[in-house]
């Protein structure tokens, strides 16, 4: 495998035919983010360069100065703030989030950089249909401050991994991960950059890949 860092051939496992993963109906996601919003941005470029068969009908974000409302305005997104420090529990909170979801009738659910645990009320809402994107290959260095992990370990190679939601943290079904090499003069900036390039590249191939599975369980043509 080529890991020189400017190489985007042979990074990514499974290797797909974009073709390939055309869904009869466009998907109805629901994005819920808390920063910068930049695999939100990733996802609607997607969507507007007929890359992805979908369309974003809500984008919930828990933290008022999140810039992804911004970038969902820009869009033409519609973007609920629903701030978890008004909540009495994680359980309320995200009851409040189903309920939200419900009424934009979202059938997929995107963590996009969504900075919260979620707990049983969310995940059994949409069971097999929540996805996540995470700054490490999975299984090595769960939780927060990934890239930094990797970097105190000295491992050298990282990089990312889409897979669906489960009650444990970081721990449900990879549907994809790309790899990215550590160099010698890395810092967690520049190595998290570099890891963001490839979480951009495969979070939509990602989406379309478990949403194309999906529907060929639903028929009997297996996986």
């Amino acid at each position: 495998m080529n890991l020189r860092p400017d190489s985007t051939s042979s990074l990514v496992s499974p290797r797909i035919n974009t073709h390939q993963l055309a869904a009869d109906a466009p998907l109805k996601l629901g994005i819920m983010a808390s920063g910068s919003g930049s695999n939100f941005e990733a996802v609607a470029q997607a969507i507007a360069d007929g890359q992805l068969n979908a369309q974003i009908q809500v984008l919930i974000y828990n933290n008022p100065s999140a810039k992804v409302a911004s970038k969902a305005a820009d869009r033409g997104v519609e973007a609920v703030l629903l701030n978890h420090r008004a909540y009495k529990s994680r359980e309320s909170f995200d009851q409040e989030i189903v309920n939200t979801l419900q009424e934009y009738d979202v059938d997929w659910l995107i963590l996009a950089g969504w900075m919260r645990v979620v707990t049983s009320v969310l995940i059994d809402a949409f069971p097999q249909r929540i996805i996540n994107i995470h700054p490490s290959l999975l299984p090595s260095f769960k939780g927060i401050h990934a890239v930094e992990q990797a970097l105190d370990a000295g491992v050298k190679i990282t990089g990312c991994t889409v897979h669906l939601v489960c009650l444990e943290v970081d721990s449900g079904p990879i549907l994809m991960q790309a790899a990215v090499p550590i160099l010698p003069d890395d810092t967690a900036e520049t190595l998290h950059a570099r890891i963001q390039v490839q979480e951009h590249r495969i979070l939509p191939q990602a989406i379309a890949l478990a949403a194309t599975r999906q529907g060929e369980i639903l028929r009997g043509v297996g996986v």
